[in-house]
């Protein structure tokens, strides 16, 4: 309505168009005892009710003006003179003419005013309410369906609303000239990527560390102590004060096989290469026990609780409770070669056992005889791995003519799937922060890749050893590996991230003395 006063009271602008100018007109108002007035504010009730006809889709005719003192004085001389004479009446006559033609341009300039501001101002309301308006003027519509006078259809079209996207309650606020939903990509905090040193933060020395793929040299205790086998000697490396100690060393021409941390990491068993099985209480340094039960060398051992399994050259596995002061060996046939690899599910409820033979089986402590046997490998099966984060998936490795790291579903005896590295597979081990997998390997890469399961897309490709990686063991709180190879050289890798629970900071790790700063 404010384009409509507008448009009466003064000529119609809009977008810097301008409308014809409307001739004022001076009239003699009776009740303002003559004084002359502009016409405009005399006819605004005439211009409203021009604008109310138009939206209702009426055309009236020219309003009936006021007659001037003029007329009034000109009429009642022709009405004395008995209309005068002819050419007084004539004269007369064609000035009323011209008079009357005046008003009506007058109404004519007048209405095409208010025409224009009326257009502009339906035009407004239109586009806002999803009205397209006709060239022909403004008509009522009623129904969804266009009214106009006759002559003029379809001068309004009404057109259901365009949908536009929900628009967020603060974007009226916004400087970023984009869409709502761009601006949620934008103001959303990006997962960080996590990123794998590429180099060791520790490297040490491990002289007549053997380069032979069939044994287990190198374990790290819940204590965060290592234990490394070197020649016939086993040291002890404590990663809080990195201080070595030499637990033992074995006399004549024995060498040290393989070594494995007990659960609780104050007892430590040391296969021989004469077959003997040593336990060592590594708090006092002093030896328990020494069990038998093999006529070649251990070359791989796995504890669950109290019991203790070993495998050998000799092509048995021997199960061990050391509760009992004479423990009684329980010996399981089956493989037909040397006994590479074994590990103990984290229920504790089943033993995988790699051989030389290329054979994977699957047992329980109440068997004779293997509950499940796996032969998809061609080489050697050392690296076993069963995961923290699924029952009964377990990853296996095959040798240098294999190459492939398997899945397992145990529990139903099916492989699920593998993956072919391109080089031997020394070993493998789960994070128990993450569901990643680490692999290391020898022939002909000797590098260490972290894998992301079920995906099994590289994290992480690791080198720096010039010979097999052959030995891995992580940290208790499952951020370090550390790796050994034929290089005679452990080297320590920031691999995996902190628990959640716990954090990725250093003063948290069980590397370093907690509450000491690095410097």
């Amino acid at each position: 309505m404010a384009a409509m006063n507008t448009g009466a009271s003064n000529p119609a602008t809009t977008n810097g168009t301008s409308s014809p100018t409307v001739r004022s007109s001076s009239f003699s108002s009776p009740a303002a005892g003559g004084t002359s007035s502009d016409a405009v504010s005399d006819r605004e009730p005439t211009l409203n009710l021009i604008l109310r006809s138009e939206l209702l889709g009426m055309d009236s005719g020219p309003p009936a003006l006021h007659p001037s003192e003029g007329d009034v004085y000109r009429r009642e001389r022709m009405s004395e003179d008995g209309g005068g004479s002819g050419s007084h009446r004539d004269s007369f006559r064609e000035e009323e003419r011209k008079e009357e033609e005046e008003e009506e341009e007058e109404y004519d300039s007048r209405r095409t005013t208010t025409h224009m501001a009326m257009s502009m101002a339906s035009h407004s309301i239109g586009r806002s309410a999803g009205v397209k308006i006709g060239s022909g003027g403004v008509s009522r519509y009623s129904n969804g369906s266009s009214g106009g006078s006759p002559g003029s259809p379809g001068l309004l079209q009404f057109k259901p609303a365009r949908e536009r996207p929900q628009q967020d309650p603060h974007s009226s606020f916004s400087l970023l000239p984009m869409e709502t939903t761009h601006r949620r990509l934008l103001s959303s905090p990006l997962k960080a990527k996590r990123k794998v040193s590429k180099t060791p933060f520790k490297v040490l020395d491990a002289p007549a560390l053997q380069d032979d793929f069939y044994l287990n040299l190198v374990d790290w205790s819940s204590m965060n102590v290592l234990a490394v086998g070197l020649g016939t000697c086993v040291y002890l490396w404590s990663a809080c004060t990195s201080t070595v100690t030499k637990l033992c060393e074995l006399g004549g021409e024995d060498a040290v096989s393989s070594v494995a941390w007990a659960p609780r990491g104050s007892h430590l068993a040391v296969g021989t290469s004469t077959g003997e099985v040593q336990v060592w209480d590594v708090d006092r340094c002093q030896q328990l026990r020494s069990l038998g039960g093999h006529s070649a060398r251990v070359g791989t051992m796995s504890w669950k609780g109290q019991l203790l399994a070993t495998g050998s050259r000799d092509r048995l596995i021997c199960m061990r409770d050391l509760r009992a002061r004479e423990p009684r060996i329980k010996k399981l046939h089956g493989h037909r070669q040397e006994v590479c690899g074994l590990r103990w599910s984290f229920d504790e409820c089943h033993l995988a056992s790699g051989g030389n033979d290329n054979k994977l089986y699957v047992w329980n402590q109440h068997s004779s005889q293997p509950i499940q046997k796996f032969a998809a490998h061609t080489a050697a099966v050392k690296a076993l791995a069963w995961s923290p984060h699924q029952s009964g998936l377990l990853a296996s490795g095959g040798g240098t003519a294999d190459r492939h790291i398997r899945f397992w579903n145990t529990l139903t005896g099916t492989a699920i799937s593998e993956v072919d590295t391109g080089s031997q597979v020394c070993n493998l081990m789960w994070s128990r922060n993450v569901n990643e997998i680490v692999s290391t390997h020898g022939y002909s890469l000797n590098q260490i890749i972290l894998w992301k399961y079920p995906s099994m897309a590289k994290v992480a490709t690791l080198t720096g050893h010039t010979f097999r990686v052959l030995y891995l063991a992580m940290s208790p709180d499952g951020q370090t590996i550390v790796t050994g190879a034929g290089d005679e050289t452990l080297r320590f890798w920031n691999a995996f991230p902190g628990a959640k629970n716990t954090g990725n900071s250093l003063g948290t790790s069980l590397l370093f003395p907690v509450g000491h700063d690095i410097r």
